[in-house]
């Protein structure tokens, strides 16, 4: 038994809470975008079906959002598309009219089944005629590895990234401007957790230690332990299913004489990482004295070498060093045998970190061009280069925020 929500019936993809989905407006060309992209899939793979029930890739090809228990991995609803139907999603009846209304554009078809009668796998496999795929387990369909699909981005992906870089760029920087030493782990981490929040942004990780435990940790998940002489808070947000992730560095009067040093030695790693990548997107360098980067593991060896040129040669086996990300906190990771493909426009967040310090933002790269779109406009930056020896790349980073600046 199903029930087809009549087009007629269903909202278009600027309709609704636009705030809790922040849906593209440019539907046409999102849409048209991720047709290209899974017609030469099931081309290339002989599937007459692929379908996604994990919120991001949901969202990657929705620009909706199939969540309501957010510690589930699979959503209440899958979206996918098929050489028969086009664009299709199934759900249950006690989701379907919501989501019509407000989560799925126009060109969408859906299928709801009672709640009582069928899974959603088996509604996938019942709405699917011939081979299908899927993003999760469904009886008789082969898996699929939504990430290389979602990657490079879309113009209209790269158009709600720079948004929600901003803005949270704006809301870590808010909070951490009104730091005092004696708030609490906790307390910093409320602040931005509600004000994330208040512009319909999620917040799966949250970091904020205190002078004492950043040099313990290097995830300070937050304690009622006070911030002390300096802080830092890191966060990992999400909207719409793409994700952005910041580090900020604020430090008190009593601040250790080492901090601005440490941090700059992370920013400079940061800035090899970016630097590397940009390499490997150019496809190498026509300078034969210069390394050759063409994948993940190559711009793995020239964090480690940074680490080494600036006198920290042990510090990267501490912390992984972030990677690809997207429409997940982390596509990939740069790992010392990755081969992972280094692709543009795609947005990278590395996060390089020194005995109590990190530097961290979330970049996008096309082609030669680096653009910071965690930027913030309220906040001491220093202009650093990169490692690299011969290399003239330079960018600036996020420097640490004392008390007393303007």
């Amino acid at each position: 038994m199903s029930d087809e929500t009549p087009p007629e019936d269903r909202a278009t993809a600027a309709d609704g809470d636009d705030d809790a989905r922040r849906v593209v407006d440019r539907t046409d060309e999102h849409l048209e975008h991720r047709r290209e992209r899974l017609s030469a899939h099931l081309d290339r793979e002989g599937l007459d079906a692929v379908w996604f029930a994990r919120p991001n890739s949901f969202a990657w090809l929705t620009g909706g959002s199939n969540v309501v228990d957010r510690d589930a991995d699979v959503g209440v609803a899958a979206a996918g598309y098929t050489r028969a139907d086009g664009f299709v999603a199934v759900t249950d009846t006690i989701e379907a009219d919501r989501l019509a209304r407000e989560q799925l554009p126009e060109p969408f078809s859906l299928t709801a089944t009672p709640w009582y009668e069928s899974s959603l796998a088996e509604a996938v496999a019942d709405a699917t005629d011939g081979d299908g795929a899927a993003d999760f387990d469904v009886p008789g369909f082969e898996a699929v590895d939504a990430s290389p699909l979602r990657r490079p981005l879309s113009p209209t992906d790269i158009e709600r990234y720079r948004t929600l870089g901003r803005e949270v760029a704006a809301a870590i920087e808010r909070v951490a401007r009104e730091l005092q030493p004696a708030d609490t782990e906790r307390e910093a981490a409320a602040g931005l957790r509600i004000t994330l929040a208040s512009q319909g942004i999620e917040a799966p990780v949250v970091l904020v230690g205190g002078d004492e435990r950043v040099q313990q940790y290097r995830h300070f998940t937050p304690t009622g332990a006070e911030l002390g002489s300096y802080a830092l808070l890191s966060v990992t947000a999400e909207r719409g299913g793409l994700y952005a992730s910041a580090t900020r560095t604020v430090a008190f009067a009593d601040a250790p004489e080492w901090l601005t040093d440490r941090h700059e030695t992370a920013m400079r790693v940061e800035a090899t990482a970016l630097d590397a990548t940009r390499r490997a997107v150019r496809e190498g360098t026509d300078d034969p004295t210069m390394p050759s980067v063409e994948t993940a593991g190559d711009v793995f060896d020239a964090v480690a070498d940074a680490y080494d040129t600036l006198g920290e040669p042990e510090e990267w086996r501490a912390h992984h060093q972030g990677g690809a990300t997207g429409y997940a906190g982390r596509e990939w990771l740069a790992t010392p045998e990755s081969d992972e493909s280094v692709e543009a426009p795609l947005a990278y967040a590395y996060n390089p970190s020194v005995r109590g310090t990190k530097s961290e933002d979330t970049v996008l790269l096309t082609g030669d061009d680096v653009e910071v779109l965690t930027g913030g406009e309220r906040w001491p930056t220093q202009r650093v280069e990169s490692a690299i020896e011969g290399s003239d790349f330079a960018i600036e980073r996020h420097a640490v925020r004392r008390l007393d600046d303007a």
